[in-house]
C-alpha cells in the first residue's frame, strides 16, 4: 500500500465520522458540505425506500425536518471497507445510530443497524460524498424514563 492510498484511507474514515458527528450535532448544514453540489442520499428500511434525495438544499431540508423531533441522535460508525480507484472510491460503513425523542407522550429510545453504501469523489483535492445510500436492517424500540424535573 502505497502512502497515498493510506492517506486516502485516512480521509474517507475521518469524512464518514464527520458526517455522523455533525448529525449528531444536528449541524445539517454543515453536514451537507461534506457531499458533492449534486449529492445523492437515499434510505431504505428492509426493502422499501423512506428518503431519496438530490443535492445539498434538498439534503439540508429533509436532515433537519427529520432530526428536529429528536433530543439525543448518536451515530457509532465500526467497520470500514474502502475501493479506492485514483480520485474516485467506493466503501461500506457499518453504523449503530441512537435516536431519542418523545413520541405518544413517552421517551422513546430507537436503536437502528444500518449499512452505509458510499461513492466518493475527490473535489479541489477534498473528498466528498457522491452518493451515500443507507440501509436500516433493523429497529429497536424502548420507552426510556422522562427527564427527572428535579423537583419534590
Amino acid at each position: 500500500m502505497h502512502i497515498q492510498e493510506l492517506a486516502d484511507r485516512i480521509a474517507l474514515k475521518e469524512l464518514v465520522d464527520k458526517v455522523s458527528i455533525l448529525a449528531d450535532r444536528k449541524d445539517v448544514h454543515a453536514q451537507v458540505q461534506l457531499f458533492t453540489e449534486n449529492g445523492i442520499s437515499e434510505t431504505f428500511a428492509g426493502d422499501t425506500a423512506i428518503l431519496k434525495l438530490k443535492g445539498r438544499k434538498a439534503m439540508e431540508e429533509a436532515f433537519a425536518d427529520l432530526l428536529k423531533d429528536y433530543e439525543t441522535v448518536y451515530h457509532f460508525n465500526g467497520q470500514q471497507q474502502l475501493t479506492i480507484d485514483g480520485d474516485e472510491a467506493t466503501g461500506i460503513c457499518y453504523c449503530l445510530v441512537t435516536l431519542i425523542g418523545i413520541e405518544n407522550d413517552k421517551r422513546i429510545k430507537t436503536d437502528i443497524g444500518a449499512v452505509y453504501h458510499d461513492r466518493f469523489i475527490r473535489e479541489n483535492n477534498s473528498w466528498l460524498i457522491a452518493q451515500r445510500i443507507g440501509y436500516f436492517n433493523w429497529q429497536d424500540k424502548s420507552e426510556l424514563p422522562l427527564p427527572h424535573s428535579g423537583k419534590c
